[in-house]
């Protein structure tokens, strides 16, 4: 691939789907809260949450910055992150 494709022409939205919004990121900041007590399915979820947030971004979420900053609010909760 020598270039960067858009986002969207590989995952179009489906009609009448609103995609990520805000309250989807509240809703799942507070699951990985209840899981800090479980690392490994709390970076897991943090992973996914994040991964999630940025293909809503790619695929030109109205309210980006928005959705990124609820995102980042993962660093604030207390449970250890490993990479092999």
């Amino acid at each position: 691939m020598s270039e960067i494709e858009r986002y969207q022409d590989h995952a179009p939205a489906r009609q009448g789907d609103p995609g990520l919004t805000a309250e989807d990121v509240a809703r799942r900041l507070a699951k990985i809260q209840t899981l800090q007590g479980d690392d490994e399915a709390a970076h897991g979820e943090e992973d996914l949450l994040h991964r999630d947030v940025l293909a809503a971004i790619a695929a030109g979420a109205p309210d980006a910055q928005l959705l990124a900053a609820a995102a980042l609010r993962t660093e604030t909760l207390d449970f250890s992150r490993w990479c092999a």
